[in-house]
């Protein structure tokens, strides 16, 4: 006789069979309301269910993490766009070779921050060789959005050594990839921004922010501002690249217009040195050289 549970895994097995044929065939799903609501997804994509697809962005990356363990994360955060000084030079090159002006000053804005690519992948390799020497419920793994530039540097920098890493990647409209470094069983993609910075921030023991745009400006924020108001426990917070975030942000005027307090300012450090960095992030948990 088959036990509860085969006949529970068949008839999974036969609703995705249903869907998967429709698929094969072409064919539109039409409105059917025998199907099983767990395998409709004209259902499961209505504005009310939006709070189960809330439901399962969260339960889905939390439970294969906690399957391999993935506890404790260094979050690594930075711009998409900037690129590895091989992979620039040859956009210099190809830019100066064509003539065409709009792409060569693209192409030179990226060559002044290309050095932040190989800091970001070395800082990974630092906390990759780190976990290796550790036993498994005190490993540190390196968390990123999963996308280019700066987050493949450092998804990267853990792979170079064979260390599993996390990629928390989101559906865009212009398509943005999983880039080839993260560990295949930890590439994850959120269609919201909200859950996907909840997992950020789940196991998150150190942030490091590189150079970055919008996106960037967006988490960082998001973390400062949740451990302000005590929403989240004191993480090392550290700003990677003092000379741009100097430039782009005075914190200094919001504590002179009192609209943050002097002690805010200790939430965070700037640093410019991989080696730095993680010896911030051993100072504040006490880890052995």
């Amino acid at each position: 006789m088959e036990t509860t549970q085969n006949l529970q895994e068949r008839r999974l097995a036969d609703a995705w069979a249903e869907l998967q044929a429709q698929s094969n065939n072409g064919l539109a799903l039409q409105p059917d309301a025998n199907r099983l609501a767990f395998a409709d997804p004209e259902f499961l994509l209505r504005r009310e269910t939006r709070g189960i697809r809330f439901q399962l962005e969260l339960l889905k990356p939390d439970l294969e993490q906690q399957e391999l363990g993935i506890d404790n994360t260094i979050v690594v955060f930075g711009s998409a766009r900037f690129r590895e000084p091989e992979v620039v030079a040859q956009m210099v090159q190809e830019a100066e070779k064509a003539g065409d002006a709009a792409a060569l000053q693209r192409a030179r804005k990226l060559e002044k921050n290309a050095h932040y690519y190989g800091q970001a992948r070395e800082f990974a390799r630092l906390v990759a060789a780190y976990s290796q020497t550790c036993p498994p419920e005190d490993r540190l793994y390196i968390a990123t959005g999963g996308g280019p530039g700066i987050m493949e540097a450092a998804n990267r920098g853990a792979h170079d050594l064979g260390v599993l890493n996390v990629g928390l990647n989101i559906a865009l409209p212009h398509e943005q990839s999983a880039n080839p470094y993260i560990s295949p069983e930890l590439c994850f993609k959120f269609h919201y921004f909200a859950l996907r910075k909840m997992h950020f921030l789940m196991r998150a023991k150190a942030l490091v922010a590189f150079p970055g745009g919008f996106g960037t400006l967006d988490e960082l924020f998001e973390v400062l501002t949740l451990v302000q108001c005590k929403k989240a426990k004191p993480v090392p917070i550290f700003l990677y690249g003092s000379s741009y975030w100097k430039r782009l942000i005075d914190f200094d005027v919001l504590v002179e217009e009192g609209a943050i307090s002097p002690e805010d300012l200790k939430l965070f450090e700037y640093v410019d040195d991989p080696l730095d960095a993680w010896q911030g992030i051993q100072r504040f948990y006490n880890l052995p050289a």
